[in-house]
């Protein structure tokens, strides 16, 4: 049984920054993309960002250059680094596990708030 596990979210001013993460149990790690998804209130969930198990990232444009992907294999755990937010960042962030690129997830985290506010 797969467990993806986030943490890191919380309220935050707008230029500010968070880091996600994400503690991944129950599988071989290593070997599948990984990645992270958001949904605002009244919004349809989006992939914000992915990475291969050979650390190949892809961004949705509205966070190229702001966000980083990352994953640290021998932790099981993979990052999301978010700078410079802005209040259309604010949502409920999940981890997800694929198994192969632009496949949908077979596996998601319970999510975790991250609000971006003055």
């Amino acid at each position: 049984q797969v467990q993806l596990v986030e943490s890191g979210g919380g309220l935050v001013q707008p230029g500010g920054s968070l880091r996600l993460s994400c503690a991944a149990s129950g599988t071989i790690f290593s070997i599948f993309v990984m990645g992270w998804y958001r949904q605002a209130p009244g919004k349809q969930r989006e992939l914000v960002a992915s990475i291969t198990n050979y650390g190949r990232t892809n961004y949705t444009d509205s966070v190229k250059g702001r966000f980083t992907i990352s994953r640290d294999n021998a932790k099981n755990t993979v990052y999301l680094q978010m700078n410079s937010l802005k209040a259309e960042d604010t949502a409920v962030y999940y981890c997800t596990l694929h198994t192969k690129v632009d496949r949908p997830p077979v596996s998601w985290g319970q999510g975790t708030q991250v609000t971006v506010s003055s």
